[in-house]
């Protein structure tokens, strides 16, 4: 996720602590999971000499567009459209990589596009998928979800605590009209739930889970993350940067140690195999000046962990 500065111009978040974890090498090969709009992998392909290689992925076929356009011409660099989940799939990894960023949540570029629908600050169609060719759009899932499955969505990926309310709202408006535009998705829930916190706009977790869930981020980062450690060469590094309580999570317990299976009662419990990976290093949260030119990296954590040897 980029943040954006008071110019309006694309920043990547915690930039220089990201390059420095992944402890990029001038012959190895690094994947960029998540290219956005370059920021990371720009820096990373400044250390790379003519051996190294830099792979980037995005499920955002603009993103991709873009890494074309800035990239295509560089021979150290490969690209592919498709989800990180996937990267293990990608023969450009069957070598091995020496370093995986994943930059999770929204792009800047996504947030800022109406055309998009991620945001209610202006209105467009109601769509959030990440990859616009792939899946049911958000207006089609609400159309079709019953009211309790919104509900759980709501309440689990977006905290929101009035998620029965909205859902029994929404599911009560589209018997006259479905909901198409993010402008009529924001205004219900502003009169469903009126103003409750300051400096917060009403919608904003209903928009942050519907996102969520229509990409299925966290199926995909903790497919992507298992594929990232498959594929990482030991002492390769693993660079995260999330966005949201529940992203890091699923980032910390997974580099800590998938947790043991549930098993019946009165039986043992396995034993658990070590983690194939170790933390670097504490969590990383950015600077307050950083914070203070590009208010996106707020909420960002860092996490950093190597192969084990």
């Amino acid at each position: 996720m980029t943040a954006r500065g008071t110019s309006g111009s694309h920043v990547p978040v915690m930039l220089a602590e990201t390059v420095e974890g992944l402890r990029v090498r001038k012959e190895g090969i690094y994947l960029d999971g998540t290219f956005g709009r370059g920021g990371h992998a720009r820096e990373v392909l400044k250390s790379l000499g003519p051996e190294g290689r830099l792979l980037l992925m995005d499920r955002d076929p603009e993103a991709i567009a873009s890494a074309q356009r800035e990239f295509g011409a560089d021979s150290r660099v490969r690209m592919r459209h498709a989800t990180f989940a996937g990267l293990g799939d990608w023969e450009e990894t069957a070598s091995g990589l020496d370093g995986v960023l994943f930059d999770l949540g929204v792009s800047s570029p996504q947030l800022d596009e109406p055309d998009r629908g991620f945001s209610f600050q202006a209105d467009g169609p109601l769509d959030m998928r990440m990859d616009p060719t792939r899946g049911p759009s958000a207006a089609h899932w609400l159309a079709e979800a019953g009211e309790a499955e919104i509900a759980d969505v709501l309440w689990h990926l977006g905290e929101e605590r009035m998620s029965r309310r909205i859902a029994r709202a929404i599911v009560a408006a589209r018997t006259d009209k479905a909901l198409r535009t993010t402008r009529e998705l924001a205004d219900l829930v502003v009169r469903t739930i009126g103003y409750r916190e300051r400096h917060k706009h009403p919608a904003t977790r209903t928009f942050q889970a519907l996102r969520m869930h229509v990409n299925d981020e966290l199926g995909e980062l903790t497919a992507g993350l298992e594929a990232a450690r498959d594929r990482l060469k030991p002492g390769g590094r693993l660079a995260v940067i999330s966005f949201h309580s529940l992203e890091d999570r699923i980032v910390k317990q997974f580099i800590r140690g998938e947790a043991p299976a549930r098993v019946p009662r009165g039986l043992p419990v396995p034993v658990q195999a070590p983690s194939a990976l170790v933390a670097i290093g504490k969590a990383q949260f950015a600077g307050e000046a950083e914070v203070d030119a590009n208010p996106r990296a707020r909420s960002a954590v860092l996490r950093i962990a190597e192969k084990r040897l």
